[in-house]
């Protein structure tokens, strides 16, 4: 009886894990938005505003295609036109190639100049360089 505690006691951790939203914070820590595990992300204000979907499709509130993320990081609009890249060490730049900012291992968001412009929790750098540096929502 006490291992099949234990066990349920372990999957309920693993399932309660998945179901956590993605803080995204601005500059000053306050809470601007979140990501869902679905993907679907919020406002401050819980409203949907957009969704990442696991085939790396962009949707804004009204399930519209605004964008995709390419397998090695690239960043489409909706037009399939290459807007930016996320590389593997979190920099982020636009589609000249200038570097427009980086997110941090830690998930402090930095814009060019090195200032920190926000932070996530959670979110993988491609979701964050999107949410920050691409106003796809």
């Amino acid at each position: 009886m006490k291992k099949i505690l234990v066990i349920l006691i372990i999957l309920l951790a693993a399932v309660g894990n998945q179901c956590y939203a993605q803080s995204v914070r601005g500059r000053t820590n306050s809470l601007i938005g979140r990501i869902e595990s679905d993907g679907t992300v919020r406002n401050s204000n819980n409203s949907k505003i957009g969704k990442f979907e696991n085939d790396g499709s962009i949707r804004d509130r009204n399930n519209s295609k605004v964008g995709h993320i390419d397998s090695d990081g690239t960043i489409r609009n909706r037009n399939n036109s290459k807007i930016g890249k996320v590389e593997s060490d979190g920099t982020v730049r636009n589609g000249n190639n200038s570097k427009i900012g980086k997110i941090e291992s830690d998930g402090t968001i930095r814009d060019r100049n090195n200032s920190k412009i926000g932070s996530v929790d959670h979110v993988p750098q491609r979701r964050a360089a999107v949410f920050f540096f691409f106003e796809m929502f």
